[in-house]
């Protein structure tokens, strides 16, 4: 399991040599206007959208889980917990395939609790 911290910038290029510098790594996809990293120390999944209209920084939070077991915890714990989700079975996202579950906290934030299935 690893923190997902997915942020809007403005320049996707200088985005990406900052934080590979940063982290030390390059990242694990690359397509345009969006890079991945997939960073072990801190496990981390940082996602880059490149852009440059939006007021906010932050696109989303999320939690990349690698077994859709864990997927189904988080989606029965949102829901049982009466909180505002939406549920994504097999959905092409951020150029993968993925299981999820999105879940809105007060103030309109979004968190998701994901499985990548494979690359899209």
């Amino acid at each position: 399991m690893r923190v997902q911290l997915a942020l809007n910038v403005r320049d996707l290029d200088a985005a990406v040599d900052f934080y590979s510098t940063m982290f030390g790594t390059a990242p694990a996809k690359r397509k345009p206007g969006y890079a991945n990293f997939a960073i072990d120390e801190p496990p981390l999944k940082l996602v880059l959208f490149e852009a440059p209209e939006s007021a906010e920084r932050l696109n989303h939070l999320g939690i990349e889980v690698f077994d859709d077991g864990d997927v189904h915890e988080a989606t029965e714990r949102i829901r049982d917990g009466g909180l505002p989700h939406e549920i994504e079975v097999e959905k092409t996202c951020c150029h993968a395939v993925q299981n999820k579950v999105w879940a809105h906290e007060p103030e309109g934030l979004r968190w998701e609790w994901y499985r990548v299935l494979e690359d899209a």
